[in-house]
């Protein structure tokens, strides 16, 4: 990579969705489209399914894909069977066949989700990262900076899924140890024993969340110092906080554990009149500065907070890259809107240079004009899809 991406070294190869098939998906009964490597560019009215198409792929990732939706939330309206994805891949593994969707419900009556890799049944969602990666960037993401810390940590906890894959499983563990944790707290159990066995787990998980958490800010940090100065998307200062985050790297990993479960322990009394967990991973924030003015991004114009965000991803998708040993693919709904042209211009530029196949969304397809001859242009109309000739 050269120029705009200031990576430099070699460019990882690409991984591209060849054809994509959904069955009753959002407002996709059925439908089977073929699909370029490179630039893809989906162009419709507002709520013709462009988004719905970017979900989709996001839903060939780990999670709950790139509006958190649950499994019957992604099911077309009265579907009877739930959802199913089916992706043709092409990388350099050379073909791979994927499918995801749901089948029956789980013991509280909810979907289950299934995956599928070259028709053996996958032991988890995990192992999907093994053949690509899927990042994104949506509209709902312009609130980052300003809107609550929980966004950031969901945020962030993404870009470390697609550099960590195991990163998900130890989330879900750490939740699930918090809130039996909490339920023995709305019951007022006085039982120091399930206490001690729920609070090692958590300070275990806990520290393994924060240390990967720390790696990713890390990593990414020195991903973006490598761009240059005057680039089009303005470097970052990341940091992170919270009470086990800050130790993380200072001590080592079993003293920050035992310093965790101690501290757990020994606020049971304010936890039981909060009526919840009030220290731990699931506290902490991610901060973020523009570096150039030294300002911190939430007093930030709306402008700059976009081009630090979409700064960010794009740093992301180098490591990611690197990491992975394979470009990522990358879903950004309606990101020319907000760019004037020499951005636009630029943010094509880099992604080329990626080499990673990209999907974008738009109401017009004059926003992506220079990217004639060299994208594939799709129009997306009440639940069809048809190629065009591009602006």
């Amino acid at each position: 990579m050269t120029g705009d991406t200031g990576a430099g070294g070699r460019t990882p190869p690409q991984v591209s969705v060849r054809k994509l098939m959904l069955t009753d998906f959002r407002n996709y009964r059925n439908l089977s489209i073929d699909l370029s490597p490179g630039a893809v560019v989906l162009t419709g009215e507002n709520g013709a399914g462009k988004t719905n198409l970017l979900e989709a792929i996001s839903f060939l990732s780990p999670g709950r894909g790139l509006r958190r939706a649950t499994l019957a939330e992604a099911a077309r309206e009265g579907a009877t069977d739930g959802f199913a994805i089916h992706a043709s891949l092409e990388g350099p593994f050379g073909e791979c066949e994927i499918g995801t969707g749901t089948t029956g419900q789980d013991g509280a009556g909810e979907p289950v989700r299934k995956v599928r890799i070259n028709g053996a049944t996958a032991r988890s969602a995990d192992e999907l990262t093994e053949w690509l990666r899927v990042i994104w960037l949506t509209p709902a993401m312009d609130t980052l900076f300003t809107g609550p810390a929980g966004d950031r940590r969901r945020f962030l906890d993404r870009l470390v899924l697609a550099i960590d894959p195991a990163h998900g499983r130890r989330a879900a563990d750490y939740e699930k140890a918090m809130r039996a944790r909490n339920r023995l707290l709305a019951e007022d159990s006085r039982d120091d024993r399930w206490f001690e066995a729920i609070e090692t787990q958590m300070a275990e998980t806990g520290v393994a969340i924060a240390a990967a958490r720390a790696e990713l800010v890390r990593l990414l940090s020195a991903m973006m110092e490598r761009l240059p100065a005057d680039g089009p998307f303005p470097k970052a200062t990341l940091t992170l906080s919270g009470s086990v985050e800050d130790e993380v790297g200072v001590r080592p990993a079993i003293e920050v554990e035992e310093a965790f479960r101690s501290a757990l322990a020994g606020g049971r009394w304010r936890d039981r009149a909060a009526g919840r967990t009030l220290e731990g991973p699931h506290r902490a924030d991610l901060r973020v500065r523009h570096a150039p003015k030294d300002q911190a991004a939430e007093l930030c114009s709306t402008g700059e907070q976009k081009a630090l965000l979409i700064g960010i991803v794009l740093s992301h998708a180098r490591l990611t890259g690197d990491v992975a040993g394979s470009a990522p693919i990358l879903l950004l709904d309606e990101i020319a809107a907000h760019l004037d042209a020499g951005r636009r211009a630029a943010l094509f530029a880099i992604l080329d240079e990626l080499n990673c196949q990209y999907f974008m969304t738009g109401t017009e397809a004059a926003l992506f004009s220079s990217l004639a001859g060299r994208a594939q242009f799709l129009t997306v109309a009440a639940g069809t899809v048809s190629p065009t000739p591009g602006p």
